[in-house]
């Protein structure tokens, strides 16, 4: 399982003075960037390919508050990839300073052309090093029905409704 540890700062701490939602997704997204470009998904090697990951979502379940002058760790296990590497999913956990689980966060990923704009499959040496990549219990192997289980679709407003605003 992959870690990374943070210090909680002053600017971390919202209105309640415990950890900001938006510390938690950076904390994550922190460890998620760190954990690929340590795994052959640098700047460099994405750029070779043309390529960035994107998010489709994260779902952050908050069990415990954390509060500042206690550091964290946060941890990341690969729980699905699509056969071609299209789409990853991966589950975070953040521990308070004494191992307990404050959060759990499922975050569902693909990787985009940059100069097409269209979701792209993973080259195979990519591919290579993210199936090779230790796996969380409940792994599994995604399909693009996956990407829309929640079926979640744009509401668009109309040429009235954006009179309106």
């Amino acid at each position: 399982m992959y870690s990374k540890k943070f210090e909680i700062r002053w600017s971390d701490l919202d209105a309640n003075r415990h950890l900001a939602n938006s510390a938690f997704v950076n904390f994550m997204s922190h460890t998620r960037m760190s954990f690929l470009m340590e795994n052959g998904f640098g700047h460099k090697q994405l750029s070779h390919f043309n390529l960035g990951p994107i998010v489709f979502y994260e779902h952050i379940y908050y069990f415990k508050e954390i509060f500042a002058g206690e550091p964290v760790t946060v941890t990341l296990e690969l729980s699905g990839l699509s056969e071609d590497g299209m789409f990853f999913e991966f589950t975070h956990r953040i521990y308070d300073h004494n191992g307990k689980n404050c959060a759990t966060c499922e975050m569902m990923g693909s990787w985009i052309n940059l100069e097409t704009r269209k979701l792209t499959q993973l080259p195979e040496e990519l591919f290579d090093r993210l199936d090779h990549t230790p796996k969380s219990e409940d792994f599994r192997t995604l399909t693009k029905e996956d990407t829309r289980r929640f079926g979640k679709k744009p509401q668009n407003l109309t040429t009235e409704e954006l009179k309106d605003l």
